[in-house]
This record gives C-alpha cells, structure tokens and sequence, in this order.
C-alpha cells in the first residue's frame, strides 16, 4: 500500500531514515570544512544555516585556499529524535544531539521540501542541558508540531510573525512581545553605543525573513507551549568620520565586494530558538534560548 506524505497524516520520517540523514550530515559537513568548500556544505544544509556556512566558508578558503585538513572533525552521539506527525510538505525534524565541542545539546532542524528530496539542516541550536524543554508527544509517541502559518492554537504569539515582530522591536523598541535578554533589550543597548562614536556612525535595518527556505518550525512543548526556530536579517553601515578609514578583518574583506574607503555595510542572517508561552500563561512574554548569526556579506564604499 502506498501511503501518500502529501495528503496524510505521517510521521515526517521514517525512525530509521533519519540517523541517516544525521550521519549524511556531519560526515559531508566534516569534509566542507576539512577542504572549505561551500559546494559541499549546500548539499547537507538549507535556510538560514547554509547561508551562515557558506560564508564562513567562503570566507575561510580566501586566507586557505588548500582547505584545512586538520579540522577538527564534529562528533554527534546520545541522540533524540522528535518527529511529528504532519500533513503536506515540506516536512521537517529535529535531532536533539550532544557533541564532542561543548557540554551543550545542538539541536539540528531538518527539512525537506517533497519525497524526492535529500533531507537538509536548516536550523541550529546550541541548547544548555536545562534550556532543552520537554517536547509534547501524542499516545502514539510522536512530537507535535506547530503550524506553520496562520494562527497557532493556544499560543500567545502567532510563530509566523515572530520574524517581522522581532525586526520590528530591533527597529523601534516598540511593541514588543519578547522578554528582555541578550538578544533583545541587550541588543538594542549594544547598539545605542554605536550609534554616534568619535571615528564612526553606525545605522542598523532589521528585516523580517520572507522566502520559503526561512519558513518557521516549532514543537509543542508538554507545558502547552513551544519552542520554534526562525530566521531574522539584519544590515549595519559604519560610516568613518573625516579623516578614518574603515580596517575590516580579513573575514568580511573576503566577503566584500566594491572597496572600502569609507563606509562597510555587513549583511547579517540570524537563526533563532525561542520559548513562545502557551496562551493563558502568567508571563505571555517569548523568551530567546539560542541566537546564531553570521555576516553573509559585505559591500565597501
């Protein structure tokens, strides 16, 4: 019998299929980053972690064109698997993970966009052992997801505004429906001090992500709420004062293009974790448990 992942309700991976694709991962992102080439690293990853990657990668080949063999390669072990039974694609996973870097859990967001499709990593997550929720399961023992768009049952905040609310804030401070904290109130403290400086001036625009490789993903979590992943974009110009002229490190001179004489605008791409409360909760406010960004690109002036 074949069962139809378009038009029913499955689990979005097979229990077996997806260590594969875990495996698939880390050993082809061990081989990018042992020979930094960004062509490998888009054939395991998707969204806003091939962008970051890619860049970094780019980046790194420009000062090692002979690649880095010695890179350390990344080690994942004790893995949980949440997947959630969905209707229609793209379908996604989350593989809850320890690594051999740090005493964290990398929490790695899979996708894939039709069964013909090699399954990718979208999002990233660096969780500490406390900040990893218990996920809400069915009778049946699979993870319940979040809708994509369009209201979310039960939550206090809709996760498919989360992007342009969050973009929003960074902009304004107005508004805002996330709790303070390094990557919110702390952000935007940050940048006041930058702003206007003796050498330079810095303007910031926040964007919320629009295409479909940055859809949202979430997990209900057992105390009625969830956790979702999304992506943000972020630019900073920093204009030098008369008689300064911008030094950006080998990194951004990587990625630039046009020449720096006095002016650097930085593309950012962030990807985020965060705790959305359930809808009759005490404090409504969400709550960020991870925040990854990396510079995508860079253009002088």
């Amino acid at each position: 019998m074949t069962v139809h992942g378009e038009r029913e309700n499955i689990p979005s991976v097979d229990k077996a299929e997806a260590p594969k694709a875990l495996e698939r991962f880390t050993d082809t992102y061990n081989k990018a980053y042992r020979e930094l080439d960004p062509a490998l690293a888009s054939q395991v990853e998707t969204g806003p972690l091939e962008a970051i990657t890619t860049a970094d990668l780019k980046a790194q080949h420009a000062s090692s064109p002979d690649g880095n063999p010695k890179y350390p390669s990344l080690e994942l072990s004790d893995v949980n698997y949440r997947i959630p039974k969905q209707v229609g694609w793209p379908k996604f996973f989350v593989a809850d993970t320890d690594s051999n870097r740090d005493d964290n859990r990398w929490l790695f967001v899979f996708t894939r966009g039709g069964a013909d499709e090699p399954w990718k990593a979208a999002y990233l997550s660096i969780l500490s052992q406390d900040e990893v929720p218990d996920f809400a399961t069915d009778k049946d023992g699979w993870a319940k997801p979040v809708r994509a768009a369009g209201p979310a049952p039960k939550l206090a905040t809709r996760p498919d505004k989360l992007s342009a609310e969050y973009a929003d804030y960074l902009m304004t401070g107005k508004g805002s429906v996330f709790a303070d904290g390094q990557s919110t109130s702390g952000l935007r403290d940050t940048r006041k001090k930058y702003l206007r400086t003796p050498k330079f001036w810095t303007e910031y625009i926040d964007s919320p992500a629009q295409g479909a490789q940055d859809t949202p993903v979430g997990l209900r979590t057992s105390d009625g709420g969830a956790i979702v992943f999304f992506t943000s974009h972020h630019r900073q110009k920093q204009t030098m004062a008369k008689g300064f002229r911008p030094n950006p490190d080998p990194q951004i001179k990587a990625l630039m293009t046009g020449e720096a004489k006095r002016a650097v605008t930085l593309t950012r791409i962030a990807e985020s974790a965060v705790r959305v409360p359930a809808k009759d909760a005490a404090d409504p406010k969400v709550v960020f448990l991870n925040r990854l960004e990396g510079v995508t690109a860079a253009k002088g002036e």
